[in-house]
C-alpha cells in the first residue's frame, strides 16, 4: 500500500480525499489518501513517518513554512518560494510546485493576455505561485495585503478608479473559504463590469462571495476547481516519475 495525504491546518471542507480516492479506485492502484491537520510544520518529519507517507500535498499555513524543514526543492519550487506537493525519497523529501500548473491553466481558460493590468490579492504561498505565472506571462500586476509592508497596495486602496483599471483580479486569500461563505475580500465592486475576469482559487463553494459579486456586476468569472484538479495530477505524475509508479 501507498500512501498519500494532505498536509494542513484545516481540512475538513477539503476536495483533495475524494478527489484521489475516486483516481486511486479507478485505477485499481493500492494506495491511500489521508487527511492530516497538524498544528506546527516542524513536527512534519514524525507526521511523515507516523502515517508512512512517501508523497503528500500541503495546503495553508504551510506552503512557504515547510520549506526550511525538506532536504531539496525543484527549481521551480525555489523560484516561487512555496511548496504544495512532495516526495519522500530515498529518505529525503523533495519539495515542488504544482499551483504553477493550475494556475497556468486557469488563466489559460480566462485567456488572459500580457496587457491585462491585475490585482493578486493576498500574499501567501499562493499568491507567490500566481505572481510567478504572471511574471512569466508579462503580465503587469499589483499585490494586495493588509499590512502595506508585504504588498503594492491594501484593500482600504481598492477603490474605484484602481479596481476599474485592473481588469484581473485574483483572490489568493482563502477570504470565502466554506464554511465562511458570506465573506469577500474588500474592495469596490461597483467599479466592476463585463470587461473584467475575477479568478477565486477559493473551490468551496463553487461560486464564492467574490464571484457572486463580480458577476452580478457582468463579470467573466472562474473558481478555483480546474486550478485543484490540474495541480493534483500534476502532483501524482510527480509522484508516478520520482517513485517509479507505474
Amino acid at each position: 500500500m501507498l500512501y498519500f495525504g494532505l498536509i494542513g491546518r484545516t481540512l475538513a471542507h477539503s476536495f483533495s480525499r475524494n478527489f484521489f480516492t475516486a483516481k486511486f479506485e479507478a485505477e485499481q492502484r493500492a494506495a491511500d489518501y489521508s487527511l492530516i491537520e497538524i498544528e506546527d510544520i516542524s513536527t512534519i518529519n514524525s507526521v511523515i513517518a507516523k502515517n508512512g507517507l512517501c508523497g503528500f500535498n500541503v495546503t495553508i499555513p504551510y506552503k512557504e513554512s515547510i520549506i526550511p524543514y525538506l532536504d531539496e526543492l525543484s527549481a521551480e519550487a525555489k523560484a516561487v518560494g512555496a511548496v504544495n506537493c512532495v516526495v519522500v525519497r530515498d529518505g529525503k523529501t523533495v519539495g515542488y510546485n504544482t499551483d504553477v500548473k493550475g494556475i497556468e491553466a486557469s488563466l489559460g481558460w480566462l485567456s488572459v493576455d500580457e496587457n491585462t493590468k491585475a490585482l493578486v490579492l493576498g500574499t501567501g504561498g499562493a499568491s507567490k505561485a500566481v505572481q510567478y505565472v504572471l511574471k512569466r506571462m508579462g503580465v503587469e500586476y499589483k499585490v494586495v495585503s493588509r499590512d502595506a509592508d508585504r504588498g503594492d497596495l491594501t484593500y482600504e486602496q481598492l477603490d474605484a478608479d484602481i479596481v476599474g483599471i485592473h481588469l484581473l483580479i485574483i483572490n489568493a486569500t482563502p477570504v470565502g473559504t466554506a464554511p465562511n461563505i458570506e465573506e469577500a475580500p474588500m474592495l469596490d465592486y461597483s467599479a466592476l463590469g463585463a470587461q473584467h475576469q475575477l479568478f477565486d482559487l477559493v473551490y468551496n463553494p463553487v461560486t464564492s462571495e467574490f464571484l457572486k459579486r463580480g458577476e452580478a456586476q457582468g463579470a467573466n468569472t472562474m473558481n478555483g476547481i480546474l486550478m485543484l484538479q490540474t495541480q493534483a495530477i500534476a502532483s501524482w505524475h510527480i509522484w508516478q516519475r520520482e517513485l517509479g509508479i507505474e
